[in-house]
């Protein structure tokens, strides 16, 4: 397969912007064996991710970009890559809001532990925007807010072959954050355009098959303690999620995450409660196969925690965005959620094993 490599001016003629100024660029470009680093990186062929997305920057030349990426980043000789990433905006226009910034999506209305180095970034010559600033733990929505009136998946027999169930009213009494996320009353700020959805199909569910074995191991396991042969997490109605983790490269054998039990019933959660924990709203969603559909919640900002950081940037724009009035009530194929690695890969052109393949860990024994 023929390497891809895009640039700023493709990018312009592909998405129709053309010559359009462009306020803000956002990214999470991956960065990889951190371990073997040395002081010079930004050239490092397994780090190229991450120069490609300096690249772009500078020739789209938005006014604001930013940066997510993992902690690991900020600590120790690591600190090296990331000053050369700095140095090298600096040394082409640009500026970086230092001190940079671990923020915890806890903070920002997300029920889960998870930690996330940002930075943000300007031309010279514009007003850098601020960190936002999150709320204080008073304030900390739980498991059992996000998760408690799902309807337990158990109940479907269905879900074992498939993602989807219509479960009429099955739904139990929503928190204040599910009602935002069951698209039962509006989001603050929101600026999207407005979904619509069937709320009597519950989907992104395909459940689990559990031995017996694991089942009693599980319910051995009290709420907010880890089981000791799977190492899975029983999440606890009363407190926050563990972070919630993609699984590990094919460098490191490709094996998925431990998944966080159910704080109520003996099996692991579902894509769906993932996502919820995750603050993505129920309209949302992901690929049909759960690894996955847990591997794109585990490589994504929360959209809460996002939308933090965005209303920095609309405020240093000084501008007043409008909802648009349109409504968007077929996303797209639901096929699209069934595309195998094979086929994607020949579609774009690229090497199949982009993303790892998968290996299993059997816990079942």
């Amino acid at each position: 397969m023929r390497a891809v490599t895009i640039s700023g001016d493709e990018i312009r003629q592909f998405s129709g912007i053309r010559n359009t100024e462009i306020d803000v660029v956002f990214g999470g470009p991956p960065c990889q064996d951190f371990s073997l680093m040395e002081k010079r990186t930004l050239d490092d062929p397994r780090n190229t991710l991450m120069s490609h997305f300096v690249r772009l920057v500078l020739e789209l030349k938005p006014k604001y970009f930013v940066i997510e990426n993992v902690k690991g980043l900020t600590l120790g000789e690591y600190k090296f890559f990331l000053e050369e990433v700095i140095d090298q905006f600096d040394k082409n226009g640009y500026q970086v809001q230092q001190p940079y910034q671990v923020l915890n999506a806890v903070n920002y209305g997300v029920p889960q532990h998870r930690e996330r180095l940002f930075l943000i970034g300007c031309q010279k010559g514009f007003k850098l925007p601020n960190y936002p600033i999150g709320n204080n733990s008073e304030n900390l929505i739980t498991v059992k807010d996000a998760i408690g009136d799902l309807p337990e998946v158990e109940n479907y027999p269905e879900l074992l072959e498939r993602d989807w169930i219509n479960v009429a009213n099955d739904y139990g009494k929503p928190s204040k954050y599910t009602q935002k996320l069951r698209n039962l009353e509006p989001l603050d700020n929101d600026y999207s355009y407005k979904r619509e959805q069937d709320r009597t199909i519950l989907t992104s569910s395909l459940r689990t098959k559990h031995t017996e074995k694991s089942r009693e191991r599980f319910n051995a396991t009290s709420p907010g303690q880890t089981e000791s042969v799977s190492h899975f997490y029983r999440l606890n109605p009363g407190g926050i999620c563990n972070t919630l983790r993609a699984g590990t490269p094919s460098s490191k054998g490709a094996y998925t995450s431990p998944r966080p039990i159910h704080p109520f019933t003996p099996r692991c959660i579902t894509v769906r409660e993932a996502a919820r924990l995750h603050s993505y709203p129920d309209w949302f969603r992901f690929h049909v196969t759960k690894w996955h559909g847990f591997r794109q919640v585990g490589n994504l900002v929360p959209p809460l925690l996002a939308k933090a950081v965005a209303q920095e940037i609309i405020h240093v724009l000084n501008l007043r965005p409008l909802q648009p009035k349109g409504k968007l009530f077929k996303l797209e194929e639901r096929n699209l959620l069934e595309v195998n690695m094979s086929f994607a890969a020949k579609k774009y052109q690229v090497d199949r094993h982009t993303i790892a393949p998968r290996s299993r860990i059997n816990f079942n024994k």
